[in-house]
């Protein structure tokens, strides 16, 4: 995001650019049918000076390098910061918009459906949907005095809406989550906490790693990863069992027990 593009990492450790002013791309996902669905738009002050770049949601072709916007900023959707996306069984896509505080359910180009906003929520973050497509996650981010610095769970019905909210884990007062995925078993694998300040009001109570959350919300495992920030991760590998984890300047690779899904 600070250089304002979207690299490529192969299996034999080749790093590359995929593209090259990527319009401020935060949070991406490789669908089914192998398009890249990229989350743009955030603004951006990391290198000195304010960057802005236009708000959507795009799907990229990897065969052809054909792009698709699937959601632009407007009336049914004022988007102003696409994070984070996520996908269900149906081919639907669920997008978060941090600095906007909502979220939304993609059911094609153009078709789009605001589900959560400000005040039920306040700066969703990371988004994952359980393996049965019944539930919907979503991590709060908020670092001010008593903002929410958790996982929401809720009830995620056939038509794609949701329902019957809950905290499945709550990360206060340290960091919460970033991003976050979820494996064969159900359990989210999040990215969180911090080893140093940043002059926000979360404290130093969850030191930077991975969080393995079951489905009933307890902490199976910490995974400790030495660098701030971390910020996402993803699975990969022939097996799924490679978890991909970015983290400050570096990117990890965590070999774990139980294969992820692609989501």
């Amino acid at each position: 995001m600070v250089w304002d593009r979207i690299m490529k990492l192969t299996p034999q450790g080749e790093l590359t650019v995929f593209r090259e002013h990527s319009n401020g791309a935060n949070g991406l996902l490789v669908d089914p049918q192998g398009r890249l669905v990229a989350c743009e738009g955030a603004e951006s002050t990391r290198r000195g000076m304010t960057e802005r770049f236009r708000p959507r949601v795009t799907r990229t072709d990897l065969r052809t390098g054909a792009v698709e916007i699937l959601v632009d900023s407007g009336a049914a959707a004022p988007l102003v910061a696409p994070n984070d996306v996520t996908i269900d069984g149906k081919g639907r896509l669920y997008v978060t918009d941090l600095i906007g505080g909502a979220v939304y359910r993609i059911d094609g180009p153009g078709r789009v459906t605001r589900l959560l906003a400000r005040p039920d929520v306040q700066r969703p973050n990371g988004i994952q949907i359980s393996p049965d497509d019944r539930t919907l996650y979503l991590v709060e981010a908020n670092g001010t005095a008593g903002g929410a610095r958790l996982i929401r769970a809720y009830d995620l019905a056939d038509d794609g809406t949701v329902s019957n909210m809950r905290v499945h884990y709550d990360f206060s007062p340290g960091r919460s989550a970033d991003g976050m995925s979820i494996d064969a078993d159900g359990n989210l694998i999040a990215s969180a906490g911090m080893n140093q300040l940043r002059g926000s009001a979360e404290t130093l109570d969850n030191h930077t790693g991975i969080y393995v959350i079951s489905p009933r919300g307890k902490l199976l495992k910490f995974i400790p990863i030495p660098e701030d920030y971390i910020t996402n991760n993803a699975f990969g590998g022939p097996d799924m069992r490679t978890l991909y984890v970015t983290a400050g300047k570096t990117l990890y690779t965590l070999r774990m027990d139980v294969p992820g899904l692609p989501r």
